[in-house]
Order: structure tokens, then sequence, then C-alpha cells
């Protein structure tokens, strides 16, 4: 039985070492090979052997470790819960932000003797005051907190709410024994210390959470592409349904400004279809009967019906959503890292605090002051900026990437990318339009017409699916040829055809072919280098030994070939052709592209092992083709990029996917990436430098200059650095690639 993949929703995640706990225990359910937990998109990517394991047994782990299992959810109703998350933290926010004030306000009037003789109350009276707003705090807006940490203990597994539990509880209960008996613990307490750092922690969390909605707003802008209704004619007569209830086979209506609800082939009519929601097209493509229409987009102007072909998850904008949730949930290489870290974070610093109160109660026998530098070690050392810094990036460059018509299959792809150094090109359908067309026939025989030689060549290329053979059929239909039958067919992978026409024996193939089977005569040598110094295709036809005519076609090159690989290699990126072409044709289109390098006549079933040999001079290769004939090579590159279109974007080869048939997006890819690293490194910068810098300071090592870290201050800007961390990744928004405009 096959693996199965599935994306989980999990709620109730505070941290990324909730991701971490998560992650280990799915680990450790008997069938699931992998398991990837990311706390930024807040779900779960699992492969796993049905025969082994199941939902029940994920479900039942996760909710064991005291989180929501909220299971294959759409981004639609995770935005949902996202919003109920949102709208409870914003209450506990308000509630502790106003209480939080009124204690600190308080504490401050408290602590001058004449105020509080003239409000009329004593020590114990104000420290009372102070515990009834302070413990709603404590316990109510900071049970989040208590029950994670409970749970963590009981698993046996830290977070960031233990660390928050241990600081702020140490300064609560301190607190309430002073005020239970100021004689035996003193005559300070820091009610205010407790409230405000749960209150800067919840509004770190609040701003973090609605960064991460905003972060994946691209998401959202595809879901919200998807239409509601559909107008299907049944029995004769329109009728409109959900277009989840939309079937393979019903013919589908659509009028001028409706959408068209799934992917599908025309059956009546004609429209300007506005498709630049999936192929970034601006203007309408006009589309009849026999052509293919996508799910999502909007018919401008005509009438037209159509067969629904794809349906349901199969149509190209949730093939789309797919790809981009899949990558969304996946895990760079350097997040493996931080998780390393990240996993063993905890504990180190509760030993770092502990050892901290002790150093300076043992030097300086004052409780109070040794309590203060535990507890801002404890909150300032939360590791949430450091979680976040990496997936919060992956969210929203692949998001960007999807709104740029570019699909990045995993978070390791886009990491990838970026250290690209060799750009392999296959030639037809990627840096030519992929649609040659007949060019010249030149006869070499005064037995034959020009009219002969395309009549012969067309019985023995119809029904070919080659794109040379395609042109040659299609220019004989275009003359209005009768067409004879051939049989016996027989193709030579990378050289040509042979076949029996009208009891003959006919070859059509290129040079190599026809000179396995016969004689060259100088004069069709000179017309083939010819005519291929001018960036033709040339085939030979022979009949019964003899070559009787050559026919030249021409492909054109695309209109942003030459820009595209101009772009690389400014970048400092060699870019290689690599085709089954002879070196003459392949020279000439490979000059007008402006690549350098070419490699010619080599043949399909030889591509990956060009790729490899190129791998092994140690460079970082990406192979750029159709995603057809080049699957082989695809797959062998470091990054396979594979030219898609707006109707086929599940393409099984391909690290990367470019929906629009445009080769600047090969670069834009490679940007993306690179900046998507750039910001990476930057939040990781942060994140680490923070920690590094923020616990020696929380310790008090600067106390010998008179600076000590308040718990307080330590607890906002932990809350920064955390809303940081994700505001800087969600600036990847704006990227636009050079040139592009961001189109």
């Amino acid at each position: 039985m096959a693996d199965e993949e599935r994306v989980i929703a999990i709620g109730g995640m505070h941290c990324a070492t909730c991701a971490i706990n998560i992650e280990e225990t799915l680990k450790e359910i008997p069938g699931i090979k992998v398991a990837s937990v990311s706390y930024a998109s807040e779900k779960a990517t699992v492969r796993f052997d049905p025969a082994k394991a199941g939902t029940d047994a994920m479900k039942k782990a996760i909710e064991e470790l005291g989180y929501r299992y909220l299971g294959e959810i759409n981004e639609e109703e995770a935005e949902q819960e996202r919003q109920k998350d949102l709208k409870v933290l914003r209450r506990l926010l308000v509630m502790s932000a106003v209480l939080g004030s009124a204690t600190m306000a308080l504490m401050w009037i408290f602590d001058m003797t004449d105020l509080r003789s003239i409000i009329g109350i004593d020590m114990q009276q104000s420290f009372i005051i102070l515990f009834i707003l302070a413990t709603p705090v404590q316990f109510v807006a900071g049970y989040r907190f208590y029950t994670g940490a409970f749970r963590s203990l009981k698993n046996r597994k830290l977070n960031m709410d233990t660390l928050i539990v241990l600081g702020t509880s140490t300064a609560w209960i301190y607190s309430t024994a002073v005020m239970i008996s100021p004689s035996t613990f003193g005559g300070a307490v820091y009610f205010d210390t407790s409230a405000l750092i749960i209150t800067f922690i919840l509004a770190g969390k609040y701003l973090e959470a609605l960064s991460k909605t905003r972060a994946s707003g691209a998401m959202r802008k595809l879901i919200g592409l998807r239409p509601k209704k559909a107008n299907v004619v049944r029995n004769g007569s329109e009728v409109e349904i959900d277009v989840d209830d939309v079937a393979v086979g019903d013919i589908v209506a659509v009028r001028p400004g409706e959408k068209i609800p799934v992917d599908g082939e025309i059956v009546e009519g004609g429209a300007a279809i506005d498709e630049s929601m999936i192929t970034g097209e601006s203007i309408p493509a006009e589309r009849g009967v026999g052509d293919q229409v996508i799910g999502a987009t909007i018919n401008r102007t005509g009438f037209i019906k159509f067969r629904a072909m794809k349906v349901g998850k199969d149509t190209a904008l949730a093939q789309i959503i797919k790809l981009v949730e899949q990558a969304q949930g996946s895990k760079a290489p350097i997040q493996r890292m931080v998780d390393k870290v990240a996993s063993v974070f905890v504990p180190v610093v509760i030993l770092i605090a502990v050892s901290t109160f002790l150093f300076w109660y043992l030097l300086t026998n004052d409780l109070i002051d040794s309590l203060i530098y535990f507890v801002a070690v404890l909150v300032i050392a939360c590791p949430c900026a450091m979680g976040l810094a990496t997936p919060t990036a992956i969210i929203v460059g692949t998001g960007r990437g999807a709104e740029l018509g570019i699909l990045i299959k995993t978070a390791e792809v886009l990491e990838n990318a970026g250290r690209i150094q060799v750009a392999v090109f296959d030639k037809t359908g990627t840096l030519t339009i992929g649609r040659p067309e007949v060019s010249k026939i030149v006869t070499l025989s005064s037995k034959y017409k020009e009219r002969d030689v395309l009549r012969i060549a067309a019985a023995i290329e119809k029904g070919s699916e080659h794109p040379i053979g395609e042109a040659i059929v299609q220019k004989a239909e275009d003359e209005g040829m009768d067409v004879p039958v051939s049989r016996d067919f027989e193709a030579v992978s990378g050289k040509g055809v042979r076949a029996v026409i009208e009891g003959a024996p006919v070859t059509l193939g290129n040079r190599i072919m026809l000179s396995e089977q016969m004689r060259m005569p100088a004069r069709a040598e000179e017309e083939m280098n010819a005519l291929e110094s001018v960036g033709n295709t040339v085939v030979g036809v022979g009949i019964s030994g003899e070559i009787i005519g050559i026919i030249a076609v021409a492909d054109q090159v695309k209109p942003n070939a030459y820009d595209a690989i101009t772009e690389l290699k400014a970048m400092g990126i060699r870019t290689i052709m690599l085709t089954g072409d002879n070196p003459v044709t392949a020279n000439a289109i490979a000059e007008l592209c402006g690549i350098d390098e070419v490699i010619s006549q080599v043949l399909p079933d030889q591509k990956a092992a060009k790729v490899k040999e190129l791998q092994s001079e140690g460079k970082v290769v990406a192979m750029v083709g159709d995603g057809i004939n080049d699957a082989p090579a695809l797959a062998q590159a470091d990054i396979g990029i594979a030219i898609g279109s707006g109707t086929d974007v599940a393409l099984e080869t391909g690290d990367i996917i470019l929906i629009r048939d445009d080769l600047r997006d090969v670069v834009a890819a490679i940007q993306l990436s690179r900046r998507t690293i750039q910001k990476i490194r930057q939040n990781l910068f942060w994140a680490f430098g923070y920690n590094t810098g923020g616990i020696p300071i929380a310790a008090g090592i600067l106390s010998p200059f008179g600076i000590i870290l308040n718990p307080i201050i330590a607890a906002a800007a932990m809350a920064l650095s955390s809303v940081s961390v994700v505001t800087n990744a969600a600036l990847l928004r704006r990227f636009k690639a050079s040139g592009r405009n961001g189109k």
C-alpha cells in the first residue's frame, strides 16, 4: 500500500518548542515516516503508511500533549480558527493591560507614605489591593501559560510556557508571601512585575498572531479566487449549484462578468477570458470551441458553455493551493539546525537562571535582587523569535511566489534555489516557443517536386506528437494534400522515423540517421549547413536509400528568452543549452538567446547524464525544461524548474513550477530564493543575537556599571523580538523581480 501524505491543522501551539514536541511525538507513532510541524503555519505535514498508522493515532497523540487536533481543514476554516484565537487573546490582553496598568500605577502611589496616609490605608492593606488586581492577570490571563507548562512537564518536554510560569510565579508567590507576613519576608512586593510581564507577553503574542495572519495573506488571496456557485445545464435548463457539487462531464454555462467555476473544455460559444490571476497575462485570451478554460478565471465577453474536465481538488487553482500549503508546511535545512538548538534551549535557560540566582545570592546575600535576576533571565530568553525566524519567511516567500506564478514545492527548494550556479536549458518548448513551422523545402531529385517531398514526409509523420512531425503534417493540411497511409512505422529515438509508404521504404530523420542508411550527396550537406546556420532544424527524406529532399523547420525563440539569460549571466550564473539538435542549429538558437555554452546532439535519455556530469564539477545545477521529455534531467538536477501552463500545475517533475510561460520567472524564482534566505539570516541574526546579548545582561553582567535589567523591560523586549522577526519576514510581500515590476 502506498504511503499517504496529509496536512493537519493544530490549535493551541504557543511557541516553537510546542511544534518540536508535537513533531517528536508524531515521529514516535509506528507507521509515521515523516512528520514536520510548523509553528508559524500551525500545521503538521505527515507522511505515513496507512496500514500501520491513521488519523486516530495522530489525533490521540496530539490531544494527549494538550493541543487541539483540527484535522484536514481548508485554509478558510483555518483562518476562522485563527480569528477565534485572536478574539480570545484580545480579550485577555485588554483585561491584563487594564489590571496590570492599575497595579503599576497603584504601586507607584502606595510607595509614597504620604499618599497612603492621605488615602487612609496601611502598607499591608495596599498589598492586598495589589494582590486583588494582579491575581486575575496571573491566573486568568496567564491560564494558557500554566496549562502549557503543566502539559510540558507531564510529557517531560519543556517549552516557553515553562519559562514564563517560573518567572511570573516566582514574582507573584514572593509578593504574596510578603503580603501575608511583611515582617518575615521584607517590605516590597512585585505584583506589578508579574502582571506586566504577562501583559507584555500577551501583547507580543497578539501582535505576533496578527503578523502571522498577514504573512499568510497570499494563501487567503488564492482561496478567495475560488468561485462559490456554478450554473450547470440539467435536463435542458440551467440550475445554480455549489461549485463543490459540479461533476466531471457536467455542462457549465458562463456569462460575461462571471467567474469560470472549474477547469474544462468549451463546447459552445466563444469568449475573451481574463486569465491574469493564473497565468499573469494581463490581456484577455480569446477562447473558442475545443479550447481549455481554467477555474477562477473571468469571462470578460461572450457566452460559453464548457464541459467540466477537472473539479474539486483536481482543478488548477486547487493544485496551486495544495502545492503552496505543502511548501509552507515543510522545513528548510536551516530550520532543522534551529530546531536542534530550540529543543535544548529551555532546559539550558532554566539552568542559567538558577545558576544566576545562586551566584548573586551567595555573593550579596540579597534575596530580592537575586530573584530579579532569576526572573529576568527566564523571561528574556523565551525562544519564540528563534522559532519564527525561518518558517515565517518561508510562508511569505512561497506565498509571494504563488502570486507571481512561481510554485515552489518545498522549503528546502526555496532555500537551495538561491545557490544555483549553473542553469541548463532545454531548447524546444523552453527557450523556443515549441510550435515550429516548415520554413523551406528543398528537392534533391529531379523525380520529385516540393509537394511530393512534403506529402511523403507528412505520411510518415501522421499522428506524430513530435513538434517537427506536427509542423510537417500541419503544413500538408494547410496545402490541402491527400496524405497516403504508412505501415511498419518505427521510431528511432533522437534520430528519426522509418516506415513503408506506397510500397517503398521511407526514412525521415537527422543527418546522423541519414548517413547511417544512405550516401549523403555534397549538395545535401551544403543545403543542410546553410539552413542550420540561420537557426533551422533540418530533416532529410529518403526513399529506397536515396535522399530526395530536405525540410527545414524553424522554431521561434521566446520573446523574453534573451532578457532572462542576460539577467542570469549578470547574477553570475553560468547558462547552458542542452539539446538533441545538431551543433550548427543549436549554436544559432543559442546566439539569439545570448547563451554562451551549448551541448548539442544529446539524446533524451542522455540529458540526465549530462546534468550529472556538470554536477561532478561541484556546481549547484538547475535544469529548466517543459517537464515532458526532460523529466529525468529535471529529477537529476539539484533544482528542477518545469515550465508549466495554466492548466497543468501538478507536474510531478520539477521542484519549481512556472505557471506562466515566461523565462524571466526563472530569474524571479532565484531572486525570490535569495531574498528569502536573506530575510531568514537577518531573522536568525536578530533572534540569536537577542538571546546571546540579552541573557547575560539579564543575568547582571552589567550590574557593576549600574545597569540592571528590570524583568518588565525583559518581557517587553522578548515580545518585541518575536514581532520584529515576523514583521521583517512580512516585508517579502513587497518582493518584485528585477525588470518585472512584480508582475
